[in-house]
């Protein structure tokens, strides 16, 4: 719900879509917190409802029963105990998913259990971790419930001027009681059909401004989620080094794939032409005999030739799709040479203080490659920008164009070029409204 059209986007805010999945997870904070709640009264009423049930709690004495409770207590709570870290992992999970449902925040799980045995589930920090979301989800849900209440009560109170003339259409004179309207200002009541537009300008106020305070209530429960919910830092950054290790050997293997396929459909087929006609060639002149056929041979060299110079013309393409010839001089002179080419007039800007490291170079010279090419082939641009800042350790790479916008960074391009600079823990931000103008940012480390 950005705030950029003023007043219009606060009255359309309550019947948006992301309002209402705001108010679900809102009123699901609400039950929950209010679970969490009644799990710690359980152990002990139970206790006095055994107790009662028994005759402990009467005025006649029952020796056995103490005992008795003296063992189920201790055994009750060592059960807790053990299963509130399993409990907290599964009230974990069911939370995240409607996070993911209803507020669209994608929180990674945390590492499973290392086991199944009683010290694993007592000694396991995730689920623990799970356990204390829950706990603090009790003054959590305080602001989410009353956003809650204002988005559920308001629609409610606007609608006491309709129903009024229905209802409490009674002869003049007849003296009525209030009817009372639930407000976040406390209870309001109603005499009059007068009053009720009292009631409804609560409604109103409380159906604008539910929205906001529903946000509000959600931002700091998905911060507790993430931190408490999520992985650790240690772990997920394991995990993403596990994924971009996985990337690199896929990127390896399809390179590898293209390699072979290049050579076999491109070089070796030339040049095993080139080795046949040069064969030819050689019958032809022969060693003894009558005179050649000069004109064919020459044919044969001619096309010889030909196939050579092909040879080594895919050659030279396939060097330069692995390490092109042009960044030995630096990433400068590189996409200046590459904004030459392009078919969209291009302005280069470079702010280098310092060299990256080879492979750094290799990779923002061909994102800056590819960028350009979807900016000639799609964005219908007149004009693109090209603009590489170090800025302490870090390498940002920028494409701009004035086109069309509407770039998807979920697209197949552009996925795989995030693909590529994630095996270098690199970042990619797109900012492409339909219409233009789009801005991509490639954020690289200095050196690997």
């Amino acid at each position: 719900m950005s705030d950029h059209n003023g007043p219009v986007t606060v009255l359309r805010a309550p019947f948006s879509a992301v309002a209402l999945r705001q108010a679900v997870y809102c009123v699901c904070g609400v039950l929950s917190a209010v679970a969490v709640l009644v799990v710690p009264a359980i152990v002990p009423t139970l206790g006095a409802l055994y107790l009662r049930a028994t005759g402990a709690m009467s005025r006649e004495p029952a020796p056995a029963v103490a005992p008795l409770f003296l063992v189920l207590f201790p055994l009750t709570v060592v059960l807790l105990v053990v299963s509130a870290a399993p409990t907290g992992r599964a009230a974990g999970a069911v939370h995240r998913r409607l996070a993911g449902r209803l507020l669209g925040v994608r929180v990674e799980a945390p590492p499973p259990r290392s086991g199944r045995r009683v010290g694993a589930l007592v000694a396991d920090g995730p689920g623990w971790r799970a356990v204390g979301y829950g706990l603090l989800k009790v003054p959590l849900a305080v602001p989410q419930g009353y956003g809650a209440f204002c988005y559920l009560f308001g629609p409610v109170n606007l609608s006491y001027p309709l129903w009024w003339p229905l209802f409490r259409n009674h002869p003049p004179g007849t003296r009525l009681g209030p009817v009372w309207a639930l407000t976040p200002f406390g209870p309001i009541g109603a005499r009059t059909y007068a009053g009720t537009f009292v009631i409804a300008a609560a409604g109103l106020a409380m159906l604008l401004v539910a929205p906001w305070v529903m946000r509000a209530g959600t931002a700091p429960d998905v911060a507790a989620m993430r931190s408490l919910l999520g992985p650790r830092r240690l772990a997920e950054r394991v995990r993403e080094l596990q994924a971009s290790r996985a990337r690199a050997i896929d990127d390896a293997a399809t390179m590898m794939r293209r390699l072979e396929r290049d050579l076999h459909d491109g070089a070796q087929i030339r040049l095993a032409t080139l080795a046949l006609n040069l064969g030819m060639a050689t019958e032809k002149l022969g060693v003894d005999g009558p005179p050649p056929d000069l004109a064919q041979v020459r044919e044969l060299v001619a096309l010889a030739h030909r196939g050579a110079k092909e040879a080594l013309a895919d050659l030279r393409d396939l060097v330069r799709g692995i390490h092109p010839p042009v960044l030995d001089n630096g990433l400068a002179d590189a996409l200046a040479t590459l904004a030459t080419g392009s078919a969209v007039p291009v302005e280069v800007h470079i702010a280098l203080p310092d060299r990256p490291a080879p492979a750094i170079e290799t990779i923002a010279y061909f994102c800056a490659a590819e960028l350009l090419a979807n900016a000639a082939k799609h964005s219908r641009a007149t004009r693109v920008g090209l603009g590489v800042v170090g800025a302490g350790r870090h390498v940002l790479l920028t494409v701009t164009d004035d086109g069309v916008g509407g770039a998807d960074p979920a697209g197949p391009g552009l996925t795989g070029l995030a693909r590529r600079i994630g095996v270098v823990d690199g970042r990619v931000r797109v900012h492409s409204p339909p219409g233009g103008p789009t801005r991509v940012e490639v954020e690289l480390p200095g050196q690997v």
